[in-house]
């Protein structure tokens, strides 16, 4: 029998679920104080919580069952997820489930400044009737700057497309034709803060994000325009933003997260321009039930051992089952990562072909392995739990099938990305125990250990190539590890796999980029 520790208010329809489940025993405590949870949480496989207990070093260390912890919610601000990772602790939580919910939030917020609905409401309940003092400004033909066209953004996008808005949006990190799916065109930064009539974020809190909107930018935005955030607390600098909005430069804000929450002191209430909410962008009767739905059906597959949609982090294969697929977990994601570092175009299908046992099993967490791999260079917050709804977000189309036929070995793996004409496959297998190598790059095979540092170079197929590449090394003190040597004709093309002892320094990698002969170096850390 597995225990469930509940200390979120989650909606009662997945907590009605979980108990319907045979092996399965909880405990709703949802208003438990911290001191208490502590004093009873040893005997516990499960703590299920939202942003109420924070789930920290120090409660993991009083919970020796612990198997996984379900975040009921987008964000994992609140659970120590590395340490969780270290005491092989599986952490699942609920993505894109309150998609609509922020998004129609953040429309709320830009009619309400726009319109001034919230002063002139606070008016009419004094009995004042004064009709020119709430003179707003109407959304149609203005320009919306979106700062992330993900889930949250492409739907803001699309509400301000039926008010007949401008739509433009900025994000580095996805295909020209999500732009085109959902109509907003494809601008750059400085083009967004300097032209748009609105402004509004939706990206995650990261160390890219944090501080993105400054005094630097507003002083390139236009006079009059509107700021959003329902995105997190801290991407725009509430400092910059309250004196802009004193100055007149800011019309108006809408803002349901803060740097600080719940605020101490709330300088923006002051101010009637302002519209504000306490962080409720999930807060629907419909989001809440999606969102207990989908924890409430993870949660006990996750006890189980069983594959689940939204696992967080890896903290071993053994937590995710066993077998072939559970063998070739990390196998995956240091291909994704491989390919994230060596792949010079932007991909828009990616084929994930399965052999042997592979393909008799569940192809589910071997692709989010590999997408999380490939994925984690685009700063935003990659992990298991959104592999698959950030390659949609960069408009990665997967296809996974079966073929036989494009290896020797008896279980094997192969991902293919192809885009703008380009081309670029990537291979491997698992021998006994947990050695994952890399058995192929474009037509180039191979058997290579997929660890450490490793510089992948191609070059001209002549005399002298292999040595070219060592005398550099060894000149500039890189160690070799290993060296593996490929080529597909005599005379054509090699590729050269090098794994070196310790860092190697881009002054290296360039000296080598200009060695004649050499077409192609790039460095690639796993």
């Amino acid at each position: 029998m597995y225990k469930i520790l509940v200390t979120g208010s989650i909606h009662e329809i997945g907590l009605e679920m979980l108990r319907k489940e045979k092996d399965i025993k909880i405990h709703f405590a949802p208003d438990l104080p911290l001191a208490e949870i502590l004093k009873i949480i040893a005997p516990f496989h499960c703590i299920l919580t939202r942003s109420e207990t924070p789930v920290s070093k120090e409660l993991i260390d009083k919970a020796p069952k612990l198997k996984v912890i379900a975040r009921a919610a987008v964000g994992i601000g609140n659970i120590d997820v590395d340490y969780a990772t270290e005491k092989g602790i599986l952490v699942i939580n609920t993505p894109g489930k309150n998609t609509n919910s922020a998004a129609e939030l953040t429309i709320g917020l830009l009619l309400s400044a726009m319109r001034k609905i919230i002063p002139a409401h606070i008016h009419m309940s004094k009995l004042k009737w004064d009709r020119h003092t709430f003179t707003g400004t109407e959304l149609l033909g203005k320009t919306i700057g979106i700062i992330g066209l993900g889930n949250v953004g492409h739907r803001v996008a699309r509400y301000a497309k039926a008010f007949e808005m401008e739509v433009i949006a900025y994000d580095p990190y996805i295909a020209d034709e999500v732009f085109e799916r959902h109509h907003a065109r494809k601008c750059t930064w400085d083009e967004l803060i300097s032209t748009s009539d609105v402004i509004t974020l939706h990206v995650p809190k990261t160390e890219e994000t944090t501080g993105m909107i400054g005094a630097k930018e507003f002083s390139r935005m236009k006079s009059g325009v509107v700021i959003l955030n329902s995105a997190r607390g801290g991407v725009i600098q509430e400092k910059s933003l309250l004196e802009e909005l004193k100055s007149g430069k800011v019309a108006a804000a809408g803002i349901d997260t803060w740097e600080e929450e719940p605020p101490q002191d709330n300088p923006f209430r002051n101010l009637p321009q302002v519209v504000m909410s306490p962080h409720v962008g999930a807060s629907t009767t419909e989001a809440q039930m999606r969102i207990a739905e989908s924890i409430a059906n993870q949660t006990p597959r996750a006890l189980r051992g069983e594959v689940v949609e939204y696992p967080v982090n890896m903290p071993s294969v053994q937590v995710l089952g066993s077998g072939p697929v559970a063998s070739y977990a990390s196998l995956a994601e240091k291909l994704g990562v491989f390919s994230s570092q060596y792949i010079s175009f932007t991909p828009t299908h990616l084929e994930i072909k399965y052999r042997g046992k592979l393909a008799k099993q569940d192809g589910t967490l071997l692709r989010l392995c590999f997408l999380k791999g490939l994925l984690q260079s685009h700063k935003n917050f990659v992990s298991y739990v959104n592999a698959d709804q950030q390659a949609e977000n960069v408009g990665l189309h997967i296809e996974e099938t079966e073929d036989p036929g494009f290896t020797d070995y008896e279980s094997a793996l192969k991902c293919t990305f192809t885009g703008a004409g380009k081309e670029f496959a990537i291979g491997g297998v698992v021998f006994s125990g947990p050695h994952p190598r890399i058995t192929l790059i474009n037509s180039f095979v191979c058997e290579f250990e997929a660890e450490g540092t490793i510089l992948a170079t191609t070059n001209q197929d002549r005399p002298g190539m292999v040595g070219i590449l060592g005398t550099c090394l060894g000149k500039n003190g890189v160690n070799i590890d290993q060296f593996q040597l490929a080529r597909n004709t005599r005379g054509g093309e090699a590729l050269s796999l090098i794994r070196v002892d310790d860092d190697l320094p881009e002054a290296v990698v360039e000296e080598l980029r200009n060695k004649e002969g050499i077409t192609s170096v790039v460095k690639i850390v796993l």
